[in-house]
């Protein structure tokens, strides 16, 4: 007697409609994945996380109200059995490092064909990692890069601060760009964010230090040694 597999339970996570909807469709064309919710950003993606227990997750990273990032933690933190691939179309060296700190198994840009898509998803779902060859290079090149420069002291200090207040290395970022005079159009620039992601980092950060404002959040990170 044949025994079926059952087919892998899938949650697809994007702001932008028309990238969840194709997903869905050209995905849901494969006999061994199953399309089994799709959200609009983080909160929700946790949400249906905990309602529809995917095997993996397809995470977009800028994302309004909660980023992928964020929702990648969540996740894994509560339920460590769903895989999450992170779907961007950036490539940003941050950006990697921030998703797999959070604890994703794989990192893909949208650029993909939707063939390789489905066999990368397949293969994480299996117990794989995924990182394309280019950016695993480029991960190498920063770990060496990181060798040099600051010592392990400065590195172990500026650690203990940050985690002061729990803020994420991009928010660390965005605080510099802060605590630097710059607007959240130039921010946006400077990060390769948009204007709407900066702003869910601010309002993040104002909360984490309890400040109402940039000129609090300056002071503050100055004060306590932050920046």
């Amino acid at each position: 007697m044949t025994v079926t597999q059952a087919p892998l339970k899938l949650l697809l996570v994007d702001d932008q409609d028309l990238i969840r909807e194709s997903l869905h469709i050209v995905l849901g064309m494969d006999p061994d994945i199953e399309v089994v919710g799709l959200a609009e950003n983080g909160h929700v993606a946790v949400k249906l996380s905990e309602e529809v227990q995917p095997d993996v997750v397809l995470m977009d990273i800028h994302m309004p109200i909660m980023d992928g990032v964020e929702a990648t933690r969540q996740i894994k933190a509560t339920w460590p059995h769903i895989r999450v691939i992170i779907l961007t179309t950036f490539q940003e060296i941050g950006y990697v490092v921030d998703a797999l700190s959070a604890g994703a198994e794989g990192y893909l840009l949208k650029a993909i064909h939707p063939k390789d898509l489905a066999t990368g998803i397949k293969w994480v779902h299996q117990g794989g990692t995924l990182i394309p060859h280019d950016i695993a290079k480029m991960l190498v090149q920063q770990a060496r890069d990181g060798g040099s420069g600051a010592s392990t002291e400065d590195k172990e200090e500026s650690n203990i601060r940050t985690e002061t207040y729990g803020l994420s290395e991009r928010e660390l970022q965005v605080l510099h760009s802060i605590a630097d005079g710059l607007n959240n159009r130039e921010i946006a620039e400077k990060l390769f964010l948009s204007e709407g992601t900066v702003k869910n980092y601010i309002s993040n950060i104002y909360s984490k230090m309890d400040v109402r404002d940039r000129v609090q959040a300056s002071k503050k990170a100055h004060d306590e040694g932050i920046l």
